[in-house]
């Protein structure tokens, strides 16, 4: 693991990148707003989902006043199939942040960047080098992978010292002048050559002359991190509760998972067609029929909700005096389509509406 040991790899590493990268929209044109919103959409999303979602984002929010502007409902409509919707929230604040103390312009450093809400090392690394050229290392999962395989280090990579350790190391050799093109570097071997999933393409690699995993035939040993914990398992069920026309829709609390998306009214457990009768009729709506639909499962990144589904229509001339005393709000499919953010989590039952989600509504 030392230092020497990489230096030998930046100059191959570097040529490789510069003849055979991939033309991704972030990288054409860059700025600093560009790279932080590609940086904080790709955490935790593949490239090609994330390619249209950046693209309109840029068109709705082309700088960093209209992001601090735009309002949660438009933010997370926009966001809308990303998951992980803290993000999006986070570069509202930051974004209102940097109009605030920076007079809305990207702070320069990377001791700055860690300032600003949702940013941690990796995504300041990221934006300092690649948009201001500072000579700082950016290491994710796919950097703390690869560098463990090259140097065959069996440290837990899940563990904070072992991605300190590794900045450390990858800072010792940051090429002068260099150090955004390493770092995207470093990133693309992860992605497209040592990946984590199926078999690495070590004969591509520019690295495969010095990767001591390969050596011992061992890449698929590395890197080395704990088990995850099993994820808990929430029953729900799930309501498309529809008058003549419209659909019901009801807002999740402002705080926790999902917070202040749209869902269809959700119940815990698995509820029987007797249940359900019994909650409509306890909010002050008269069923005309119900029909049950499929089971689905959706997975978080800590749990997973295992869900039933009922199709329920209501007389629109027995409700109660206004919907806002049970929470719910009818809506017009169309509107709900290009209005309210509604998570993908949904998207078995949204089917049945022909309601569109996410990408869905743009093909």
């Amino acid at each position: 693991m030392e230092t020497m040991k990489l230096e030998t790899l930046v100059e191959p590493l570097l040529g490789w990148y510069n003849a055979s990268h991939r033309i991704l929209p972030w990288r054409e044109h860059i700025t600093p707003y560009r790279v932080w919103i590609s940086e904080i959409m790709l955490q935790q999303t593949r490239v090609e989902a994330v390619k249209p979602y950046y693209e309109r984002f840029l068109q709705a929010l082309p700088d960093i006043g209209k992001l601090a502007a735009v309002s949660e409902e438009e933010l997370l409509k926009l966001w809308e199939g990303l998951g992980y919707y803290n993000r999006a929230r986070n570069l509202k604040k930051a974004a209102i942040l940097i109009e605030e103390k920076y007079g809305g312009q990207m702070p320069k450093t990377y001791a700055e960047l860690l300032t600003l809400p949702g940013i941690g090392s990796y995504t300041a690394g990221a934006i300092a080098s690649i948009a201001f050229g500072e000579p700082v290392p950016a290491v994710d999962g796919n950097v703390l992978r690869i560098l463990a395989r090259v140097l065959a280090d069996d440290s837990d990579i899940k563990e904070p010292k072992t991605r300190r350790r590794m900045e450390g190391l990858l800072a010792a050799v940051m090429p002068d002048g260099q150090a955004g093109a390493f770092n995207q570097a470093m990133m693309e071997l992860g992605a497209v050559i040592c990946i984590p999933n199926g078999e690495p393409k070590c004969v591509l690699c520019p690295w495969r002359e010095y990767c001591r995993a390969r050596a011992e035939d061992a890449v698929s040993s590395y890197p080395k991190k704990s088990p995850k914990k099993a994820r808990g398992i929430e029953e729900k069920t799930v309501l498309l509760l529809q008058d003549e026309n419209r659909t019901a829709l009801h807002r999740r609390p402002f705080q926790g998972l999902l917070a202040g998306m749209y869902e269809f009214p959700t119940l815990a457990g698995h509820r029987s067609e007797e249940e359900v009768l019994a909650y409509l009729k306890e909010l002050g709506y008269k069923a005309v029929r119900i029909r049950r639909l499929e089971d689905a499962v959706h997975i978080f990144t800590h749990k997973e909700w295992h869900m039933i589904g009922y199709a329920v229509r209501v007389d629109e001339l027995e409700r109660p005096q206004a919907d806002e005393e049970s929470g719910l709000l009818f809506v017009e499919t169309e509107e709900a389509e290009k209005r309210y953010p509604i998570p993908s989590a949904f998207a078995a039952y949204a089917k049945y509406l022909r309601l569109r989600l996410g990408n869905e509504k743009y093909r």
